[in-house]
């Protein structure tokens, strides 16, 4: 078995031998469900716009989630003294970075995985495509992975969880509210915002049902990026 997945084993452990996995994915899906009754059961709308709002819904709880499941990969081991164990280990920086994120992506896809009776209520009354829905989950999946990849980096440069949470949360609400800030520019410089926004341009196909080759690009950079921008703070941190 690979380093990486090792480490992913290990941490996969970790999160389940506390209670914070139970509780983010616990809390998570409870605000799903009330913003689900709240926008979409309770409001007179079409069967594909109720799914449009529980996508929409559930993409701001996955945002928060990600925060919170990344915020211990680096800081706890900081806190608790072993990341000198990590630091003197024959492991690749780079091996380290993909298993914690595979432990926690794996925690994330769980909590994503537990949603699926929402959608599938709408069937109950109403009627919509399986694509949609595949595809709105596969969107979700991908701002997972671009949000969690946040909270790692955030993780890898914080000195507590609490600081790694806040860190994590001041870039990812300016990426989620650059669209705001593109309304208010002119061209081109607003769709050059609105193509950088995490959420509003790029989130919105896969709410819709509409696979976008480009959509799908985006997320995948945004979490190679922060990935690779973790590991590099985790080589300038061994060499000093």
């Amino acid at each position: 078995m690979s380093p990486a997945l090792l480490i992913a084993r290990r941490e996969l452990y970790a999160y389940f031998r506390s209670p914070l996995a139970a509780i983010v994915i616990a809390g998570a899906l409870l605000a799903d469900g009330i913003y689900f009754y709240w926008k979409g059961l309770s409001e007179k709308l079409l069967s594909a716009e109720v799914l449009q709002e529980f996508f929409y819904g559930h993409s701001g709880a996955v945002a928060i989630a990600s925060l919170f499941i990344a915020m211990r990969l680096f800081a706890e081991e900081r806190q608790t003294g072993t990341m000198t164990l990590l630091n003197t280990a024959p492991i690749r920086d780079i091996e380290v970075v993909l298993g914690k994120f595979l432990s926690a992506f794996a925690v994330l896809t769980l909590l994503t995985l537990l949603s699926v009776y929402m959608p599938l209520l709408i069937f109950i009354n109403g009627k919509v495509s399986l694509g949609h829905i595949a595809v709105g989950y596969l969107g979700a999946t991908l701002y997972g992975a671009a949000t969690l990849s946040i909270g790692l980096f955030a993780s890898a440069v914080a000195r507590s969880q609490v600081i790694a949470v806040i860190l994590g949360a001041v870039m990812l609400v300016p990426l989620v509210l650059l669209w705001i800030i593109a309304r208010a520019t002119d061209p081109p410089l607003n769709s050059f915002l609105n193509a950088l926004a995490i959420h509003h341009e790029n989130y919105r196909a896969f709410m819709m049902g509409l696979l976008e080759l480009d959509k799908v690009v985006y997320y995948v950079i945004v979490t190679f990026f922060f990935l690779l921008a973790a590991t590099k703070s985790l080589e300038a941190r061994r060499w000093r």
